[in-house]
């Protein structure tokens, strides 16, 4: 069984254009991501879903460099996208991550991973059942059960939210949802990459941290925030869009 992370970004976001190669502590925040995902046990492969748009260019050339495989396809038809990525390195099971989630904690990929191994749900996930700050979000289920949803649905909508479909059909698809614990529960708090005020947010985080633990954790940043709260107010208006 294949454990493949699939990582959706594109240039030409509507809200921060060419946010995947923002520069934080020296480095592109795909970047941070990659390095995050390359700590995650349980994965045997990373591939970069990015689009045909010449705009992405880059982003191929940055997957180059950093040792990972990229895919282009669709722009619109999202799910088709994550399909033909995790085809293209013969995946079995897809852990779906998005490019704006550039300091995902690995310790909770590798959770959900672990309780899609030990169960027979068909999907797993941390963001039906918002508890973890916004960023925190991963989804992982068989190649073969997205393959099945996208033959259901011609919904434009479900194609461009990869598991839509999935989540709003529990009596097709069987479902365990991950529930943050105490110390890591701040669903308000905004750790994702949307707008500019999210990226000068983000910037101060993996710049604390960078020296001494660039890998640091969810709880970490929680408590690292808990005790600056003034940094709050970067992002603190910024309106959420739906989960992909």
């Amino acid at each position: 069984m294949k454990i493949v992370s699939t990582i959706e970004a594109r240039m030409t976001s509507s809200r921060l254009p060419g946010k995947p190669l923002l520069d934080a502590a020296g480095r592109p925040m795909l970047e941070h991501l990659v390095r995050r995902l390359k700590a995650v046990p349980s994965i045997d492969d990373i591939v970069l879903a990015t689009t045909v748009n010449a705009a992405d260019q880059p982003l191929v050339d940055l997957a180059a460099e950093l040792g990972i495989k990229a895919f282009r396809g669709s722009e619109d038809d999202v799910m088709l996208r994550v399909i033909e990525a995790a085809r293209s390195a013969d995946a079995d099971v897809i852990v779906e991550i998005t490019g704006d989630c550039p300091v995902i904690d690995p310790e909770i990929i590798e959770q959900a991973i672990r309780t899609f191994k030990a169960h027979q749900a068909d999907y797993v996930s941390n963001a039906v059942i918002r508890s973890y700050p916004d960023g925190m979000d991963v989804q992982v289920f068989a190649l073969d059960t997205l393959i099945k949803s996208a033959t259901m649905t011609d919904s434009a909508l479900d194609h461009e939210h990869v598991t839509l479909h999935i989540r709003d059909n529990p009596e097709i698809f069987s479902q365990i949802h991950l529930v943050a614990p105490p110390e890591q529960t701040w669903p308000e708090l905004g750790l994702t990459l949307d707008e500019k005020s999210d990226y000068v947010l983000l910037k101060k985080v993996i710049e604390h941290f960078d020296a001494s633990n660039p890998l640091f954790s969810c709880r970490d940043a929680v408590r690292y925030l808990r005790a600056n709260p003034d940094l709050l107010d970067l992002n603190r208006d910024v309106v959420r869009k739906g989960n992909t």
